[in-house]
C-alpha cells in the first residue's frame, strides 16, 4: 500500500497529451484552449462613443447650461457601422450614436439628455459643459494589439467564446478528446428500470461514470456491465486496451473471491503501478498502463467510486486535454472532521463564503455505500493522516465539484 502523494506522482508521470485539432468556435464549449489566443487588433479598434448624444468640441460649450444653452450647428450623423466622413469645425456638432466612431475634430460627447434632442433641425441647443474625452472609449483602452486574450490551458466557457468571436476567431485550437472505456462488474448489478430479485442492487456507478466522463469533456467509446466472469472481462478489456486512451472500472479490484478485474488486466499485459492506496474510502485502487492506455480500477462502493473518479480520474482527463491547474482550495471547518491515523480521508461536504472566508463542513453520512451524501454537497473535503479530529476553525483541503457553486 502506498501513500496518496506517491500514487499521484506515479500517475502524473504516465499522463500524455492528446494531439491538437482545430474546431469550430460554436462547438468548443467545455474544451481546453491549447494555444494562447492573441489580439490581432486593439479593442476598441477606434475611438467611439459610449453614449447616444452629440460629438462636439469641449471648448465650444464651456459655459453651457439649461438657462443659457450653447447653440451649435448640426452637420450630420455618425452611427455604428456608418461613421461620419468629414471633420467637425468650430461651432458645429454631430449626432453620435453609441459605438459610433468619434468624428475628426470632436473631443467629447454630450449625452442626448443634455441637449434639445435628436431631430432634423439645423441647430441644436446644448445644456451642459463637458470635459475633453468624456464618454469616449479610446482605441486600445481595453486590449492592445498582440495582447494575450486567453491563455493556453483555459477552460472554454461562454466568456471565452464571446471574446474569441469579438476578435474574429471562428475556430480555436484544442486538444483532442480522450476516448474512454468504462465498465462495472458484479453478478448482483441490475440496470435501473428492471425488477430487483433477492440479493440484487441497481447499478448506480456506471450512470455516474457516464455523466462524469461527459462533463470532463471526454468521449465514451465503450461501456458495459460485466458479470464476475473472467472470460467476459477478458473479451471487453482486450478490445478496450486496443481502442481507448483510458479504461475505468467499478468493482472487481479488491480481494474478494470474485474480484477478477486486476488478474485479467495483468494477464492482458497491463503493467501494475499500484493496487492499494492509503486512503478512505477507496483503499483498493488499481492503476496500470499498457502502451499509452491508462487503466484505473476503482472500488465498487458508490461513494468510493464517485470520489475516486473525481480525485483520481477527472484530473487525468483534463490534463490530457491541456488543463494544468490545481482544483484544491483551503477552507475553514465549521464542524468536526474525523481524520484517519494512517490514511488520507475524503468526505463529501458543503462549502460556502462567509465574511470573505471559505467555510465548509463534511456530510453527516460517512459510509462508502451512502450515495445520498453527495446530494447536498458541492465539494469533497480531504485531510492527510493524523491523530484525532480536526476541529471547527481548523484548515482543510477543499476540492469543489466541477459543477459546484459557492454561495
Amino acid at each position: 500500500m502506498i501513500s496518496v502523494e506517491e500514487a499521484k506522482q506515479i500517475i502524473d508521470g504516465k499522463i500524455w497529451m492528446k494531439d491538437l485539432e482545430s474546431i469550430d468556435l460554436e462547438h468548443s464549449s467545455g474544451r481546453i484552449i491549447a494555444q494562447d489566443v492573441t489580439a490581432s487588433f486593439p479593442s476598441p479598434r477606434f475611438d467611439n462613443s459610449a453614449m447616444d448624444g452629440y460629438a462636439v468640441k469641449a471648448n465650444d460649450i464651456l459655459r453651457a447650461s439649461k438657462d443659457d444653452p450653447i447653440i451649435l450647428k448640426n452637420i450630420g450623423v455618425s452611427s455604428a457601422g456608418k461613421p461620419f466622413e468629414h471633420s467637425l469645425g468650430i461651432g458645429e456638432c454631430i449626432q453620435c450614436m453609441t459605438g459610433a466612431r468619434i468624428p475628426i475634430g470632436a473631443d467629447t460627447i454630450i449625452m442626448v439628455e443634455d441637449s434639445s434632442g435628436f431631430n432634423d433641425d439645423e441647430y441644436v441647443s446644448i445644456y451642459s459643459s463637458s470635459s475633453k474625452g468624456k464618454h469616449i472609449r479610446r482605441i486600445g483602452e481595453e486590449i492592445k494589439t498582440n495582447d494575450i486574450l486567453i491563455e493556453k490551458g483555459a477552460n472554454i466557457t461562454a466568456s471565452e467564446i464571446g471574446v474569441c468571436a469579438s476578435f474574429g476567431y471562428d475556430k480555436v485550437i484544442v486538444s483532442e478528446r480522450p476516448t474512454i472505456g468504462i465498465f462495472g462488474t458484479g453478478n448482483e448489478l441490475v440496470d435501473p428500470g428492471s425488477d430487483l430479485k433477492e440479493g440484487q442492487v441497481y447499478n448506480s456507478n456506471l450512470p455516474v461514470f457516464i455523466d462524469l466522463v461527459q462533463k470532463a469533456g471526454a468521449n465514451i467509446s465503450m461501456k458495459d456491465v460485466i458479470k464476475d466472469d473472467k472470460g467476459s472481462l477478458h473479451t471487453f478489456l482486450n478490445d478496450a486496451l486496443s481502442n481507448c486512451d483510458i479504461i475505468i472500472s467499478s468493482g472487481g479490484v479488491s480481494m474478494g473471491r470474485y474480484d477478477h478485474v486486476r488478474d485479467v488486466m495483468i494477464d492482458l499485459g497491463v503493467e501494475q503501478h499500484f493496487w492499494r492506496v492509503a486512503q478512505k474510502p477507496g483503499k483498493p485502487l488499481f492503476f496500470g498502463t499498457k502502451e499509452n492506455t491508462l487503466v484505473f480500477g476503482l472500488p465498487g462502493n458508490p461513494v468510493s467510486s464517485y470520489i475516486g473518479f473525481i480525485e483520481w480520474v477527472w484530473p487525468v482527463i483534463r490534463k490530457m486535454m491541456g488543463e494544468n491547474k490545481s482544483p484544491y482550495l483551503n477552507g475553514v471547518l465549521e464542524e468536526p472532521f474525523q481524520r484517519e491515523k494512517a490514511k488520507y480521508r475524503y468526505l463529501f461536504g458543503k462549502a460556502w463564503i462567509e465574511d470573505n472566508k471559505l467555510l465548509c463542513k463534511p456530510s453527516g453520512k460517512m459510509g462508502s455505500h451512502m450515495l445520498t451524501s453527495s446530494l447536498d454537497s458541492n465539494c469533497i473535503l480531504s485531510s492527510g493522516p493524523g491523530p484525532g479530529t480536526l476541529r471547527p476553525g481548523d484548515s482543510i483541503q477543499v476540492n469543489m465539484l466541477p459543477w459546484g457553486k459557492l454561495r
